[in-house]
């Protein structure tokens, strides 16, 4: 008894007539043609149920939605990464905020930043050394309010002249509960460049003080 193969093209099961990528022809073109091998050499006494058929077309269905899926994604993530790209490039020559405990002084600037105070203290007091360690000048906040406390250093040395520009240790004490404690200070830098792409994201290259992740920075002015 013969079978007749025209009712299966009936059914739709021929490639679709339309402008595609030769690598979406192939992929259409080869899976009916394996399906309508299936048929013509399927156990007449044990053909393929429809719950099995349909089941086959769903997963090629599946793949193919898969794959636009991933290409829809990888448009998605080059969007963004030049949209970082385009915010970082905005960063270059801002100034920003970051922990740390060393300081760039220019010629003819200043030396800034923060400290977080968690309590209140009759005495709070910054001290600038230099690279060794070398006492340079003492900054006397006096009595502070818990919070964030600003402080500033113009390079006047305490004999009237002004330090040389360079990289000044920062480090921040006050007297709670009365005892003294060592605090995290902030300072202002420079963004020199930034650096896109890798583990860690965006790193920003500040002046006199290397790289920090963009998520460390505390505030960008």
């Amino acid at each position: 008894m013969s079978f007749d193969y025209s009712a299966v093209q009936n059914l739709g099961l021929t490639a679709p007539q339309q402008t595609v990528t030769a690598k979406d022809e192939l992929g259409q073109e080869a899976f009916l043609e394996l399906m309508v091998t299936q048929l013509k050499n399927q156990d007449p006494l044990n053909p393929m149920e429809n719950g099995e058929f349909l089941s086959q077309i769903a997963q090629f269905g599946t793949v193919s939605g898969i794959d636009e899926l991933n290409s829809s994604f990888d448009g998605l993530s080059s969007s963004i990464s030049s949209d970082q790209g385009l915010q970082a490039a905005n960063l270059v020559g801002r100034t920003v905020v970051v922990p740390a405990d060393a300081a760039v002084l220019a010629a003819g600037g200043m030396v800034q930043g923060e400290i977080s105070l968690p309590a209140s203290t009759s005495n709070l007091s910054v001290t600038i050394t230099d690279s060794n360690g070398t006492f340079i000048r003492r900054i006397d906040l006096d009595a502070q309010q818990a919070g964030q406390v600003s402080f500033s250093w113009d390079g006047l040395l305490e004999d009237g002249t002004y330090a040389n520009p360079d990289v000044y240790q920062v480090t921040a004490e006050a007297t709670i509960d009365g005892e003294s404690k060592a605090l995290a200070t902030q300072v202002r830098a420079d963004v020199d460049s930034v650096t896109l792409g890798g583990s860690q994201g965006l790193i920003l290259n500040l002046a006199g003080l290397g790289s920090y992740q963009f998520s460390d920075v505390q505030q960008i002015l």
